[in-house]
């Protein structure tokens, strides 16, 4: 595609920014205390304002309540099918999630009826990335609690046509590395010196993982440290079959380059839960309930991390 039939493609599809992408769309559901104690044990979140007879939902929730299920979205805007029989016609078939912000401006409480309307904020240039050429599309989407709003919602998305396959590289690609900033400097500190870390709040004693910049029990910003004796064991588990990422080399994984390996969220003796691989035992025979123990593996001359070891039952 030539400049300038980029330029007229994209005048085409920023026609479509400021019209519905859904109007008058009503959840399925009220907002109830099931799906806000459901939410709550998957995150770990035990904040006792999303407890008891004057429960609120947590704010993070705030998309749940809108979303389609397996049923799909039925109240999606005719503008927002044809800007993506547009995209699709260009030959943006493919679609990755890239992004979202939310703002919240009042609490959801069980039974509030909640309703939304969402327009297409923003379309933008032609854009090449690894995944291929397309455009971003950004969503914004209102939400109201009887009648009232609650909050708002952006949600960015790639519709791009796939990049075409490349030669893979004759070097195994390096390990991914962690995002160490202020907030988790100490952390890898500790790793780097062969110690776990967890946080401990001064003011409440309360252990968390992963560090956070403030206590989620009391909001105390203060806090030191306690070491992990480095027992624990699989509170729950995932194998990873595809895609094959050569990355986890044959010499931590059972399975050979690429092939099967397991990722599990372990419950350190300590109480707090962090992920990590699961190293020394087949990843068809890790279990719930595998007692595990801390070990720190060196991936490259500049990467070292905490994994964690079966042990014989």
């Amino acid at each position: 595609m030539t400049a300038g039939e980029s330029d007229r493609f994209h005048a085409r599809l920023k026609a479509f920014e400021g019209q519905p992408a859904a109007t008058a769309g009503r959840a399925k559901d009220a907002v109830n205390v099931p799906m806000i104690r459901h939410w709550c044990e998957a995150m770990g979140d035990t904040n006792p304002a999303y407890q008891g007879p004057d429960a609120i939902a947590p704010p993070t929730m705030l998309q749940a309540w809108t979303m389609g299920g397996l049923s799909g979205h039925t109240d999606r805007s005719s503008a927002y099918d044809e800007l993506f029989a547009l995209l699709d016609g260009a030959g943006c078939t493919s679609v990755v999630a890239t992004d979202c912000e939310q703002e919240y401006l009042s609490p959801l409480r069980p039974g509030d009826e909640v309703t939304f309307d969402a327009v297409i904020e923003s379309v933008s240039p032609r854009k090449t990335t690894r995944l291929g050429t397309g455009h971003f599309v950004t969503t914004r989407m209102d939400v109201h609690a009887n009648g009232e709003l609650a909050g708002t919602h952006r949600f960015r998305i790639l519709k791009y046509a796939p990049a075409a396959a490349r030669e893979p590289a004759p070097q195994a690609p390096p390990r991914p590395r962690p995002v160490i900033n202020r907030d988790n400097q100490g952390f890898w500190d500790g790793v780097r010196d062969h110690r776990l870390l967890i946080q401990r709040c001064t003011a409440c004693a309360a252990l968390r993982f992963p560090w956070l910049p403030g206590c989620n029990a009391c909001s105390s910003p203060d806090w030191d440290t306690v070491e992990a004796s480095g027992a624990g064991t699989v509170f729950s588990y995932v194998v990873m079959h595809h895609p094959p990422f050569p990355a986890f080399t044959a010499h931590e994984e059972p399975a050979g380059a690429g092939g099967p390996y397991a990722v599990a969220l372990v419950e350190l003796a300590e109480g707090v839960r962090m992920i990590s691989n699961i190293t020394g035992v087949p990843y068809d025979k890790v279990r719930i309930g595998l007692p595990v123990r801390l070990e720190f593996l060196r991936v490259d001359d500049t990467l070292e991390l905490p994994v964690f070891r079966g042990e014989a039952a």
